[in-house]
């Protein structure tokens, strides 16, 4: 039997943007770049340097490997903040806040901590670059129950190699796979059907 693929912490983040962004991502081996993801990436290249220092009376550990045997997680934590015994995992976002995805995104990192180091966590923290704003996450049960819910249907989207429908909604025209998705065709079947029989199969006649 093969083992249960493990699931990427920065999936979580995805699924919870958009299912069919995570299987293209993450089973298809899909990206491509806009507007915000290089945004992201030039707001990360402090974070990713791996310098760690004395910030606020803390000691803040940048780019951490994560990992959790429990739930098949690894990942790497964007900063984590130690003093005083206590462990707060931080995630940095170039934009606004879209939901609960970077909540998700913490907790799991959280749940990783916990099992490495053995530790309860009780928050973590999301700086978001769009408002200069940083934001306690409350590690609840129920966004606990969330994660481990994501991870397994994550788990699910890779070893069962199916796509899932296209939304079709206004998240699709901030997406960076808009062009690989192709929502306004793929959400709807009629559509699809007649897409290959006049422009596939009719191709050259």
């Amino acid at each position: 039997m093969s083992p249960e693929p493990i699931v990427p912490i920065s999936a979580i983040e995805h699924y919870a943007y958009c299912p069919r962004q995570c299987a293209l991502i993450h089973c298809d081996g899909v990206w491509s770049d806009n507007r915000h993801t290089v945004r992201g990436r030039r707001a990360h290249r402090r974070v990713d340097s791996g310098e760690h220092r004395h910030e606020r009376g803390r000691l803040v550990l940048r780019s951490i490997p994560l990992w959790s045997e429990t739930l098949g997680l690894s990942g790497r934590a964007d900063a984590v903040e130690v003093a005083d015994g206590r462990v707060w995992p931080v995630e940095y976002k170039a934009g606004v806040r879209h939901g609960m995805a970077a909540d998700l995104q913490v907790c799991a990192q959280a749940l990783c901590l916990e099992e490495m180091l053995e530790i309860t966590i009780d928050d973590g923290f999301v700086w978001y670059g769009g408002t200069r704003r940083r934001e306690r996450v409350q590690l609840s049960d129920e966004l606990r129950l969330e994660v481990v819910a994501s991870v397994q249907a994550i788990r699910t989207q890779l070893t069962s190699a199916r796509l899932p429908e296209a939304p079709n909604d206004s998240r699709c025209g901030e997406c960076q796979l808009l062009h690989h998705c192709l929502p306004a065709l793929t959400s709807d079947a009629s559509t699809v059907d007649a897409y290959v029989f006049t422009e596939v199969l009719e191709c050259g006649i």
